[in-house]
């Protein structure tokens, strides 16, 4: 039988074929990446003899690379191009952990080594890269005027004897004393060393706040390894935990922008109060309490102090460093907000739906600590007999199990996720208006990465 055009049959066949095919993807792209080579090599071979045809030929290029970007989209040639947000920012997170563990330096071998406990692992990193993806984002957006970003993040505002910022009895490692790689240069970059330096002091609070967590929950695995309470003991933990807080505080005061300043260390008290709410499953703590619209709202704004604050403000303050409008501040905010809300909502379903292999720490905890998280509360709207097991936080013989079979029959899995979907909605939604750029789009992929993550 006589093909066509193989870019034409390229686009035909994937018209019948399910986009999630991976091995019949490839095929097509490759025929794609075929047609542009030879158009390429016949293109100046026939400009090299004078033909007409080259305009022809780069014609085929042209829907060539249409098909291409139809196929990597499965939404059409006017979608948004599907791009990787960790090669958006490849140059950046490269030194990402090395600077943290500089961050953490200390005289004290002890200290040190519970310190970059957590940094020796393979963590996920969301924050910090959402950070640098907004940044670069922002960058094409609107500016203010006259807003200075020359200053060094690394030049101390206090003497440096008076801030004993090194152990005089064991040579610490300063915080003014960072590598080559970790010296940051204006001009290389659309993302400000302010900017990636907030990156940095984002993971340092949040791992910060992994450590005292682990404490507080008597969790025995973090990232498929001891947890650091296990590792060291309680005590170690959480003056590790402590000492990261004051460095990212250092840090964060050498950036010199006291807006940021303050939303950054508010976050801090946040996740302190988020943690107190947990104490709690409802805002009243009834022994048999029952159902209301106020539950899930109570449990939401507990979930934003603990899990969304850090992402929201540390969105907000690299659109803050990088001059941005008030209008793309607050973009860059809800954005955050509505991820981070997404992100914890998704992370409650995982501890139902996910093996402890997969999810690189112990699954099912929830309930075993006592909390009642959304797939729960939504499936005690339709049962309320979970009420007397919320109240006694599943200490009772088999509450455990019980809440989990009630759960699994429930629809409270699906409102869960289909809740999650709208703040991710409402996260795309926010960053509209930005300009098109491949940080927006993995921002946006961003959104589809949390909707689909198994750990």
């Amino acid at each position: 039988m006589t093909r066509g055009n193989p870019y034409e049959d390229a686009a035909s066949d994937y018209g019948d074929q399910d986009v999630d095919d991976e091995n019949h993807l490839a095929v097509n792209i490759l025929v794609c990446d075929f047609i542009v080579l030879e158009c390429c090599l016949s293109g100046v071979k026939m400009r090299e003899q004078g033909s007409s045809k080259v305009v022809t030929s780069w014609a085929r290029i042209e829907h060539a690379l249409i098909l291409n970007r139809f196929l990597f989209t499965s939404k059409g040639p006017d979608a948004p191009i599907s791009v990787d947000p960790f090669r958006t920012v490849a140059k950046e997170m490269k030194f990402l952990t090395k600077n943290i563990r500089q961050l953490l330096g200390s005289g004290h071998p002890t200290l040190d080594t519970v310190a970059k406990y957590y940094t020796q692992s393979e963590g996920k990193y969301v924050r910090p890269m959402l950070v640098l993806l907004m940044s670069r984002a922002t960058a094409l957006a609107p500016k203010v005027q006259n807003r200075s970003t020359t200053y060094s993040v690394n030049q101390p505002i206090t003497r440096p004897d008076i801030l004993a910022d090194e152990n005089p009895s064991a040579g610490s490692p300063s915080l003014t004393d960072l590598s080559h790689d970790a010296v940051y240069t204006t001009g290389d970059s659309d993302i400000l060393p302010s900017q990636r330096r907030l990156a940095e002091i984002t993971e340092l609070i949040h791992t910060a706040s992994l450590l005292h967590d682990d404490v507080i929950d008597h969790s025995e695995s973090r990232r498929s390894a001891p947890s650091a309470n296990i590792a060291f003991g309680n005590k170690m933990a959480v003056l590790a935990g402590d000492f990261l807080l004051g460095r990212a505080s250092v840090a964060l005061a050498r950036l010199r922008d006291p807006e940021v300043t303050e939303l950054l260390a508010t976050v801090i008290a946040n996740l302190v109060e988020g943690e107190f709410m947990q104490l709690k499953n409802t805002a009243r703590d009834e022994k048999n309490p029952s159902w209301t619209e106020d539950t899930v709202a109570y449990y939401l704004q507990k979930t934003y102090l603990k899990s969304a604050s850090l992402i929201s403000k540390s969105c907000r303050a690299a659109a803050i460093l990088g001059g941005s409008t008030p209008e793309v501040v607050e973009a860059a905010y809800l954005y955050g907000k509505n991820i981070g809300l997404a992100f914890q909502l998704v992370d409650d379903m995982l501890d139902y739906t996910v093996s402890e292999e997969e999810l690189g720490k112990p699954a099912g905890a929830d309930l075993e600590l006592g909390l009642a998280t959304a797939p729960l509360l939504f499936a005690w709207k339709d049962n309320n007999s979970l009420g007397r097991l919320v109240g006694r936080k599943f200490s009772g013989e088999g509450d455990v199990q019980k809440a989990r079979e009630i759960v699994a029959s429930s629809t409270g899995l699906e409102q869960t996720r289909a809740l999650a979907q709208e703040y991710v909605d409402k996260a795309v939604e926010a960053i509209s208006g930005f300009p098109e750029s491949d940080a927006k789009n993995g921002l946006i992929e961003m959104c589809t990465k949390v909707m689909k993550r198994r750990k």
